[in-house]
């Protein structure tokens, strides 16, 4: 594009400075377009958007009216669903205010387990939630699509168990084998089984609908994103644990009721985060499928994360990658780890500043019931990166 716009403007010098000038302004627009265009498909919308300002009363999904006339008016004004998504959103529009808490939870605790790392799952003012760095096939992008899916299951499983639902209840999974004769499998548990099944359906569909040339980079794509969704939806699945309650005179627990329950998605996160460590890099093969890089290490399993690109440079801003760089970012001058001033700042050094602090202390619980405490202030030195 750029040779043509140059030869159109080689021409137009030859017309004299009148052409010239018209052929200037039009690769100016022709650039700008381009430009637009490029940003449009890098910055891609997600439905990670209907994680973002939950508080918002101009959010759809918080709206509840919308409800009341229809499904249309919701899925037309929830950003970032692919046509797929919509069709879901239409037959199952009580659904889409747990999609968004869901969103919301693995965004959470996305930036919980990076919040010491030079990448710390930032999100950007726009629709695509986390910008450019996603278009890039790194393992952070796994963790994020694996950490997001995950939070779909959990906020889907437990509506389900809270009756928020009209097409799901209470758990139904089978007792398990190893649970004492006497104990009760009962009570109203978490469905994880619909969690599951809808989760896969609704967040998997963005990646089924497209469709590339086999051996492609854009099919590849698909097939980690997709690869990482299933891990992420199988961790909450297999963390999940029987839980009871005790029954009996005075709390002898004579008779014990159990149910299924979801594991705390802080467990979750810390599951991913070790599967992060240790994603596995791939690379497509001659029939256009995902393999092991370096086939001396054991082949990841569908639990696993893998991812196909290296991670970007964080330590400095780029528009291009989508890095926001760590200049700014607090650190640790005492910590030898990647909360460090020496690893997080990438060696540029960094600021000394003092800050106030104030919190409660001196604390005394007074009968009954409650606890006085008073409100201390210190002064502490904080460091930031160049």
């Amino acid at each position: 594009m750029e040779e043509k716009s140059t030869a159109i403007l080689i021409q137009g010098g030859a017309l004299g400075t009148v052409g010239s000038t018209m052929a200037s302004q039009y690769l100016v627009v022709a650039l700008a377009i381009f430009s637009s265009f490029t940003q449009v498909v890098i910055e891609a919308s997600s439905w990670w958007s209907l994680g973002m300002n939950p508080m918002n009363p101009m959010n759809p999904v918080q709206m509840s009216e919308v409800y009341i006339i229809g499904a249309q008016p919701l899925c037309s004004q929830l950003a970032g669903l692919s046509q797929g998504q919509k069709k879901l959103c239409q037959l199952y529009q009580d659904h889409m205010q747990f999609i968004g808490e869901g969103a919301k939870t693995g965004i959470k605790e996305c930036q919980y387990q990076f919040r010491h790392r030079r990448w710390n799952c930032s999100t950007v003012d726009n629709n695509s939630v986390f910008g450019r760095v996603m278009q890039i096939g790194s393992r952070e992008t796994a963790f994020t699509y694996a950490v997001s899916a995950a939070g779909v299951v959990n906020a889907m499983s437990r509506a389900c168990r809270e009756g928020e639902l009209s097409s799901c209840g209470c758990s139904r999974a089978a007792r398990p084998k190893d649970l004492p004769r006497d104990w009760l499998w009962g009570g109203c548990g978490d469905n994880i089984e619909y969690g599951y099944r809808f989760a896969k359906e609704f967040v998997d569909a963005r990646e089924r609908e497209r469709v590339y040339q086999r051996g492609s980079y854009e099919s590849a794509r698909i097939m980690m994103n997709l690869h990482n969704n299933e891990a992420g939806r199988r961790t909450v699945y297999n963390l999940a644990d029987v839980a009871c309650k005790c029954h009996g005179v005075s709390g002898s627990c004579s008779l014990k009721t159990c149910w299924l329950q979801l594991a705390d998605f802080r467990k979750v996160g810390d599951a991913l985060k070790e599967k992060y460590d240790s994603a596995a890099a791939m690379k497509l093969n001659s029939r256009g499928k995902l393999v092991q890089v370096n086939s001396r290490f054991n082949a990841p399993t569908i639990h696993d994360l893998v991812y196909i690109d290296p991670s970007p440079d964080y330590c400095v801003r780029n528009e291009s990658t989508g890095s926001l760089g760590t200049q700014g970012r607090l650190c640790n001058k005492t910590s030898e780890g990647m909360d460090g001033c020496e690893l997080m700042c990438c060696g540029r050094g960094y600021d000394q500043f003092k800050t106030v602090q104030r919190e409660r202390c001196h604390c005394k619980f007074h009968w009954c019931c409650y606890v006085k405490c008073k409100l201390c202030t210190e002064i502490v030195d904080q460091f930031v990166c160049k």
